[in-house]
């Protein structure tokens, strides 16, 4: 049998490219590169890019993804305080806990969730304590 597809892009629409670029770029720590007349802004996280894409450009509202994105990072702490300063922490409830605060999750995962301000819903998790399913 044939191995499965790489992963290798996740679109997620935005109204503003300058303005998620910003943000996205404050978030993760990296300021991605643009991609010249394509309405569209790269940043590699690992083997998969995160594409921020303004939709509005072709007259389209921007709709946000319907679950979680997960990022596994080596400084959980360091990402936590990146998005307390950009406000965008989860007030949601997670297995009794608050989403947005940095906690052991019952399967494992040490993580905090955020929001963006295009309501996609992200989490990040200590890369040493990923859940794959092993």
């Amino acid at each position: 049998m044939p191995p499965a597809p790489k992963l290798f892009r996740i679109i997620l629409q935005v109204p503003d490219l300058d303005q998620a670029e910003q943000f996205y770029g404050e978030l993760l720590g990296d300021k991605g590169r643009r991609i010249p007349r394509a309405s569209r802004h790269y940043i590699d996280c690992g083997p998969v890019i995160l594409a921020l894409v303004d939709v509005s450009a072709e007259g389209e509202t921007s709709r946000p993804l319907p679950d979680n994105i997960y990022f596994a990072v080596s400084n959980l702490e360091e990402v936590h305080a990146r998005a307390k300063t950009l406000n965008c922490l989860s007030s949601a409830d997670v297995h009794g806990a608050s989403a947005g605060d940095i906690v052991v999750r019952p399967w494992g995962e040490r993580s905090f969730y955020v929001i963006d301000p295009w309501d996609n819903k992200l989490c990040f998790v200590d890369e040493t304590t990923l859940f794959t399913g092993n």
